[in-house]
């Protein structure tokens, strides 16, 4: 294994530890009920949902089978971005995976565990509808790295002009 394929699976465990770690402080420790909501400051509260879907309450998966699925599909996507980090040798694009793998696992997690995910953050004051975890904010924030590293490698990948910044043949 590289050394940057190592980074995205330590940065991995680390999210999945976060993740299960905060959702057992939520429903052992504060016992957040469904639907019960706490203020914690500002525009932020704690609000107990199960989420039988996919990040932010997308593909809700009310049946067994479509539970099983989504959990079958994501850990698909998480051994797919292991592999595919293995290929590109790029930082950002190990820390992006390291993020996405792991909220996909943490999630799972509680998939298989309880049948839906456990839901809790709720900033709907700052009128954002959705209520979400520590695992779909790891995977927001990765999927935005990898967008960032894709635009940077296309910034590469593009043929310089030349002197003068003509890029193209002349007519």
């Amino acid at each position: 294994m590289t050394k940057l394929g190592r980074w995205a699976l330590l940065i991995a465990l680390v999210v999945v530890v976060a993740d299960q770690a905060v959702k057992y402080w939520i429903l052992e420790v504060l016992r957040l009920q469904e639907g019960q909501t706490i203020p914690v400051f500002g525009p932020f509260r704690l609000t107990g949902v199960w989420n039988p879907g996919v990040s932010f309450g997308f593909l809700q998966a009310h049946h067994d089978l479509v539970r099983w699925l989504l959990a079958a599909f994501s850990i698909g996507v998480a051994v797919m971005l292991g592999v595919w980090v293995r290929a590109t040798g790029r930082p950002l694009f190990a820390v992006a995976v390291g993020l996405v793998m792991g909220g996909a696992i943490g999630n799972v997690v509680d998939r298989v565990r309880y049948g839906a995910v456990a839901d809790f953050i709720d900033a709907s004051p700052l009128h954002f509808p959705w209520i979400f975890n520590v695992a779909d904010s790891a995977i927001t924030i990765g999927i935005c790295l990898l967008l960032i590293d894709m635009l940077r490698q296309d910034g590469r990948a593009r043929p310089q002009g030349k002197a003068g910044g003509a890029t193209g043949d002349a007519a």
